[in-house]
C-alpha cells in the first residue's frame, strides 16, 4: 500500500508597520482535518489590519496573497485563512510573511460633518502655529499644533475609547528622528477614525488604554515631547492604512466666531463653552 506523503514546512515572519507601539496581537495555526487553519487573537481595544503573502506547493489558500483582512478588537482564535493540500499523495509545503497595522485599513467612510471641540480650556485663546500642510511637520497632512505650554491642559475634541497611551519620554529634538520620543494619546471614534494628541509632558495621560472618554472630558497635560521645536499640543484626525501611511482628515470645529470652522495657522481661536 503506498501511503500519501504530508509534509508541511512551515515558516513564518510577521512586521508592524511604523510605529513605537508593539501590539497585542498574535498569529498561529494549528492542523484541522489535514488543512491548516491561520488564526489571530487580537488584544487590543480596536480592530487591527493584517495583509498576507503565502509561498505555497501543493497548497491553496482560501486567503488571496496581498489581501488585507480585518482583525475586530478584542477578537480570539479569528480565522484568517485555510491552507489546502491539493494532492494529497504528493509532498507540499507553505510559508507566509505578513504586515499588520492598528485600525480597519479598508476604511473609507467615516462622519465628514462631525464638529469638533476645540482640545484647550474653556475661557482660553490658542494660536494655531502650525496648520494643515505646514511647512515644519505638516506637508501634506492636515494636523493642527496649538501653541499649548507646558503643563496646561489638554480635553477630548471628541467622543471615544482610549486605544493608545505613550507619556514615558522626555526628549525632544526638531528632528524626525525624535518622532520615537512622542508621548501622546490615541482614541478612536465611533465612526472608526482615530485622533492623535501629542507631545504630552512627562507622565502627561490622565486617561489609560479602554478608557471610554467624552466629549469635552479632561485627558491631560500639553509639553515638548518627540519631532518638537517647543511646547504645543499636536492634534489630528486619520485612517490609517496596512504600510504605515495615514489618510489625514480635515476637522470642523466650534468656536466662539462660528459653530463649524476649519481651523487655519496663523490664527487664534476663543474656546467660550
Amino acid at each position: 500500500m503506498i501511503r500519501p506523503i504530508f509534509i508541511v514546512f512551515l515558516l513564518f515572519f510577521s512586521s508592524f508597520a511604523f510605529s513605537q507601539n508593539k501590539w497585542n496581537i498574535r498569529f498561529y495555526n494549528e492542523t484541522v482535518n489535514r488543512n491548516i487553519i491561520i488564526f489571530a487573537d487580537n488584544d487590543e481595544e480596536m480592530p487591527m489590519s493584517a495583509k498576507f503573502d503565502f509561498k505555497l506547493s501543493n497548497m491553496t489558500s482560501s486567503l488571496p496573497s496581498n489581501q488585507i483582512v480585518v482583525i475586530p478588537a478584542k477578537a480570539k482564535k479569528f480565522e484568517i485563512a485555510k491552507i489546502t493540500v491539493i494532492k494529497q499523495n504528493a509532498a507540499n509545503s507553505f510559508s507566509y510573511t505578513n504586515t499588520f497595522n492598528f485600525g480597519n485599513a479598508l476604511q473609507k467612510d467615516y462622519d465628514k460633518d462631525y464638529i469638533y471641540d476645540l482640545p484647550f480650556e474653556k475661557g482660553k485663546t490658542q494660536l494655531i502655529y502650525q496648520g494643515y500642510n505646514g511647512k515644519f511637520s505638516h506637508q501634506n497632512a492636515n494636523a493642527l499644533d496649538f501653541n499649548l505650554k507646558t503643563g496646561e491642559k489638554i480635553f477630548a475634541a471628541r467622543e471615544g475609547k482610549v486605544v493608545a497611551v505613550v507619556e514615558n519620554n522626555t526628549q525632544s529634538c526638531a528632528n524626525i528622528s525624535c518622532a520615537k520620543f512622542n508621548n501622546k494619546i490615541v482614541v478612536m471614534h465611533p465612526d472608526g477614525t482615530f485622533a492623535d494628541y501629542v507631545h504630552l509632558k512627562l507622565n502627561g495621560a490622565e486617561v489609560k488604554i479602554g478608557d471610554e472618554v467624552k466629549k469635552g472630558q479632561f485627558i491631560g497635560y500639553s509639553g515638548n515631547t518627540g519631532f518638537s521645536n517647543g511646547p504645543h499640543l499636536h492634534f489630528a484626525v486619520f485612517l490609517n492604512r496596512i504600510d504605515g501611511k495615514r489618510d489625514y482628515l480635515p476637522t470642523k470645529f466650534k468656536t466662539s466666531e462660528s459653530d463649524s470652522l476649519l481651523l487655519e495657522g496663523g490664527k487664534s481661536y476663543t474656546k467660550n463653552y
